[in-house]
């Protein structure tokens, strides 16, 4: 049986010959040089932040200049590329000419992409510290909510633009999203993974996205809509996502400039910053390797795995472990996991691991609206009911993320539900992001990533309870009703539960709250 390519990969050189050396997963310390037989230790100033602090996805996108393809009817083709920064990591727009001559750009957006054309404006746009995050208000006679309100940075730029802001110069970038419309839905949920949430492959308008771009005067507004670069019938494209790596290198533990070693059999190095001498003599990678065995939390999908679901090959290259807890009751607190998963034309998607079962998610384009008393949301036709509030807080990280995800992150959620549709709202003070998405059979997770033989590791309560037949005797309840009662008392001493201590993930006393995932107060912008 062929086995599924790695849609990422990361690649360092060998101190020995030089020749590439690639890594699978993100997570992997050390390689063998298939050239020279060399030992290859990935770059350790990134690998020393494993479980501080995730790396930062910078650069998954297969788009590249001179790509072309067809946008409603019309050709167009890529021939600029800007690059921002804002505070949770970066993004990048595609400058695209259209056949008629018309500009427009094809962004990245939560890991999907949006096509957006120039919007004219029928009144004036007030300052950008007018709007409020997660506020309405009315643009050219349409309602939008305030998804974002940022300080960003251009970082780079390539080919031919319409606009060049300031490089490194900070300006507001301001975020909009619409209420989308709905069309019938006959599976009663949203299907992510497939689909992605696009216009043209569900039938059913998930929103627009307006940016208002305050970097020049008077302010450059666009709107735009989801899609799939399926749909674009792109040519061009770049065959492969690779993240280079510089072998031999390291943050000083004194002062933490970046040092590098030149020879492979070098004992010892002096930092050129502070002078520090630091000894190599367990190799570069020894103090990690020591970091990731005191690591408590262990992901039941490694990172680098490839998995199929809905007939589309997904790989994990993040991983993150996270905490609720609910604000009338601080104590008790309950855990969960999420793997984020890259396909390298369909972007990202969150699996989230929880004690309810497990689940796939991914951030809405348009904005579901909330009820008054905040008991209900409605999104494309749907209506969810709440299910919890609470504040989430990450514990540990590792891999890749497409935002900057690190230990200590802190949000305020909400989820919601309709049948085994989920619906969930995560608001940081910069950045609203609703995230929509469907309850999974473990069975399935177990079969998408080949782990059959980890089956009762993966079941969750959706494996459902057994039930008592007509052949269990009276004295079999009794030793059940004494087995409840004890696994009752060993889950309330876990309403306390320390994730440096133990994975709290599988052992919350309480399992409604975060099970469907939320996006640790990032990649609500781009």
């Amino acid at each position: 049986m062929a086995t599924e390519s790695p849609q990422r990969a990361y690649r360092a050189p060998c101190p020995g010959c030089g020749a590439p050396v690639e890594f699978r997963s993100a997570q992997s310390t050390h390689a063998v040089c298939a050239y020279c037989q060399s030992t290859v230790v990935r770059s350790g100033e990134t690998l020393s932040r494993i479980g501080k602090m995730a790396e930062l996805f910078d650069d998954h996108s297969p788009l590249q200049l001179q790509v072309s393809g067809n946008w409603k009817g019309q050709a167009f083709t890529l021939v600029g590329r800007l690059q921002y920064r804002y505070g949770e990591g970066t993004w990048t727009e595609w400058h695209a000419v259209l056949a008629d001559g018309r500009s427009a750009f094809l962004s990245e957006d939560n890991g999907a992409y949006v096509f957006s054309t120039p919007l004219a404006l029928q009144r004036e746009l007030p300052a950008a510290e007018r709007f409020r995050v997660g506020a309405t208000t009315a643009i050219n006679g349409t309602s939008f909510t305030v998804a974002s309100n940022q300080q960003v940075s251009l970082m780079s730029a390539q080919g031919e633009l319409p606009r060049l802001p300031a490089l490194g110069q900070p300006f507001a970038m301001v975020e909009l999203r619409s209420q989308g419309t709905s069309s019938t839905n006959p599976e009663g949920g949203t299907r992510l993974i497939g689909q992605n949430l696009a216009t043209s492959s569900t039938g059913r308008s998930p929103g627009d996205v307006l940016s208002i771009d305050y970097g020049t005067q008077p302010p450059n507004v666009s709107i735009g809509q989801s899609v799939l670069l399926d749909d674009l019938k792109l040519s061009g494209l770049r065959d492969e996502s690779v993240k280079d790596e510089k072998g031999r290198q390291f943050s000083c533990p004194n002062c933490g400039a970046p040092v590098a070693v030149l020879l492979a059999t070098s004992k010892s190095v002096s930092c050129a910053s502070c002078n520090s001498l630091i000894d190599l003599s367990q190799g570069v990678g020894a103090e990690l390797k020591h970091a990731i065995q005191d690591e408590p939390v262990k992901p039941l999908i490694a990172l680098g795995t490839v998995g199929k679901l809905q007939g589309l090959d997904w790989q994990v290259v993040g991983f993150q472990h996270r905490m609720g807890r609910d604000p009338s009751d601080p104590d008790e607190q309950f855990g969960w996991e999420e793997y984020l998963l890259y396909n390298a034309k369909r972007g990202f998607t969150l699996l989230v691991d929880s004690t309810e079962g497990w689940s796939v998610v991914k951030p809405t384009t348009g904005a579901p609206v909330m009820s008054s008393n905040g008991q209900s949301a409605t999104y494309l036709g749907t209506r969810y009911q709440l299910k919890e509030s609470y504040s989430a807080e990450t514990t540990y990280v590792a891999g890749e993320f497409y935002w900057q995800v690190s230990r200590g992150q802190k949000t305020s959620n909400r989820d919601f539900a309709s049948g085994k549709s989920l619906l969930s709202l995560e608001q940081s003070p910069n950045e609203v992001t609703w995230s929509a998405g469907n309850q999974i059979e473990s069975d399935t997770v177990a079969k998408a990533f080949k782990l059959e033989d980890k089956k009762e590791l993966l079941k969750r309560s959706d494996a459902g309870p057994a039930s008592l037949t007509k052949g269990v005797g009276c004295g079999t309840v009794i030793v059940l009703f004494l087995i409840i009662l004890l696994f009752l008392f060993l889950m309330s001493r876990c309403s306390r539960c320390d994730p440096k201590v133990e994975n709290c993930s599988s052992t919350s006393s309480r399992s409604s709250g975060g099970s469907f995932g939320g996006f640790s107060s990032g990649g609500g912008h781009k």
